[in-house]
């Protein structure tokens, strides 16, 4: 079956089904969604059996859908109609919710259901439930459809005639900081997340709020900027305080709050934590560690798992202190990604692009370094969320790669105009070869974990819901056997000191290609991340999303 996926945007969830697809051997391109007469082309050119519509922002017009049969995600359940599904439902405290996938026809929202898989809800944020459940529930939602539509037999549920749920506008997510408390403050900021976020303004400054965390410890006058670290700031409210760590001012994008802030708050004070916290009490963090007897979880929780300069080398000293008392080291990474590489936003904010950019790739340098070089300790990552560009090559330094099943990855970084580093010509190439590594560089497409297994990426990929119990079980089995631990240290220092200059090697090869990249002021990469950062729209599909390989 070939199938045509129609997109505003190649995001997360887009890029999961295309994954699902490809291991499931259907032809599968994407177009996004820029003009009719351009949509009308591809579907001459590749004369799809479906089109299937996971991230559409544009209503499809009834000419397309009349001449293919064409189905539309809704995130939401048989019934709800509408933009702004999962605000809505977060707001309204739901506790089950689901995805359901409707044949496009002229009523927005309104076309017969074809697939519904129903979940329940947590008590997080907007984007963590989409690329968590939604995405689960999506997946499931396609097999379904998938099957459906080839039984001859089947008839679908026709829609409910509800009303639309409401549009949430500004005035509708606004904080009132004299009454709410931090709860109901979190909880507007955490249904905002991702998109739109949540309006506000401080100094004079207006801007969007994102990344809301609650604080133990401090209580302030409601508003008032008591306390900041690494780039969060604590705030006040009527019962306490939380923490903001990005705001995106009015025109530009997002950046840590202090960034945005700059001078108006020189004189808050820096409150610091250890290099590695505790947890033993709520507040904002990024680095932390759970020991479990000689294994150590090191779990790294920045904002969409971009790594600024400063980052990295907090990391690299949290990871080289673990080392003095650990028998294995596993990386966790954040909570919603493991990471995806150098701080673009930091590098569009700053006044000295190139250099801030070298500094950036150099730290993440010295990180992997400290981590390919860690011959004293067996080293895991975990991929329990997406991993892309440096930070998938920050995962590959580990001895051992192990993630979770629905896990995307994209070991590539072309289509930002670099061609990066993290050692990644070694430790890719003796993954996979260089031939399959310079296929993948230049495919510039993600793939699924169980693909990235198959092709020896990776080794090892666990089932969901289990995840961590085995992936805690696979940690502690290198110690089971003393003996076999210690053969396993011995063979990798041998190798490590039999190897160094041709790593090291790798890696200089690497910088010198990179160099232009950062000091250039013309290079495609200033260009490209500008773009990237400023979200700006594309004027064409990508032709690497119209392979048919």
């Amino acid at each position: 079956m070939k199938i045509l996926l129609l997109v505003s945007a190649f995001n997360s969830l887009t890029q999961r089904v295309f994954t699902h697809l490809k291991d499931n051997k259907y032809e599968v391109i994407v177009e996004y969604f820029i003009s009719e007469d351009e949509l009308n082309s591809t579907i001459q050119e590749f004369n799809p059996d479906i089109i299937f519509a996971p991230y559409l922002k544009k209503f499809v017009p009834k000419d397309i859908y009349e001449k293919v049969p064409t189905y539309i995600l809704h995130p939401g359940i048989k019934g709800d109609r509408g933009h702004n599904s999962l605000d809505n439902a977060l707001r309204e405290n739901k506790k089950e919710w689901g995805v359901v996938i409707l044949r496009a026809n002229e009523d927005f929202d309104g076309g017969d259901i074809y697939a519904e898989v129903n979940f329940k809800m947590r008590d997080d944020t907007k984007a963590s439930i989409y690329r968590d459940e939604v995405s689960n529930a999506t997946l499931k939602a396609l097999d379904v459809l998938l099957k459906n539509i080839k039984d001859k037999d089947f008839i679908p549920t026709p829609q409910l005639d509800s009303p639309f749920h409401n549009y949430l506008t500004q005035e509708d997510r606004a904080i009132d900081w004299e009454n709410d408390s931090s709860k109901e403050i979190i909880k507007k900021i955490n249904y905002s997340d991702s998109y739109p976020g949540v309006k506000d303004e401080f100094f004079g400054i207006e801007c969007y709020l994102f990344g809301a965390w609650e604080e133990e410890r401090f209580k302030a006058k409601p508003k008032e900027i008591v306390s900041k670290r690494d780039g969060a700031i604590c705030i006040g409210t009527k019962d306490g305080a939380i923490w903001i760590s990005h705001l995106k001012e009015v025109g530009r994008f997002k950046l840590p709050s202090t960034y945005v802030l700059k001078d108006k708050i020189q004189g808050v004070k820096e409150d610091r934590l250890p290099l590695l916290f505790d947890m033993s009490y709520k507040t904002f963090y990024e680095i932390s560690v759970t020991r479990d007897d000689d294994v150590s979880y090191l779990c790294f929780n920045f904002h969409n798992g971009a790594m600024s300069s400063q980052q990295c080398i907090r990391l690299k000293y949290a990871f080289d202190f673990l080392r003095e008392n650990s028998k294995v080291i596993v990386l966790v990474g954040a909570k919603e990604f493991f990471s995806n590489g150098i701080h673009l936003n930091i590098l569009e904010d700053s006044k000295k692009q190139g250099e801030d950019g070298w500094s950036n790739i150099n730290a993440m340098n010295d990180l992997v370094k400290s981590i390919i070089f860690a011959d004293d300790v067996i080293t895991v990552a975990s991929l329990h969320k997406n991993a892309g560009a440096g930070g998938l090559f920050l995962a590959l330094a580990c001895d051992k790669v192990i993630a979770r099943e629905g896990v995307v990855v994209n070991p590539h970084y072309k289509t930002m105009g670099l061609d990066g580093s993290e050692y990644h010509t070694y430790t890719m190439a003796k993954r996979v070869g260089q031939e399959k590594m310079n296929k993948l560089l230049d495919d510039c497409l993600p793939i699924s974990v169980n693909k990235a297994k198959e092709i020896s990426l990776i080794d090892e990929v666990y089932e969901r819901d289990n995840y961590f119990q085995d992936l805690k079980e696979y940690a502690k089995g290198f110690l089971e056997d003393e003996d076999a631990y210690d053969d396993f240290i011995y063979e990798k220092q041998d190798y490590l000191e039999y190897n160094k200059d041709y790593i090291d090697s790798c890696k200089e090869k690497e910088i010198k290609v990179m160099h232009p990249q950062f000091w250039d002021k013309t290079s495609e990469f200033h260009i490209l991340r500008h773009e990237f950062v400023y979200k700006t729209c594309p004027i064409k599909t990508p032709q690497r999303l119209k392979s048919r390989n």
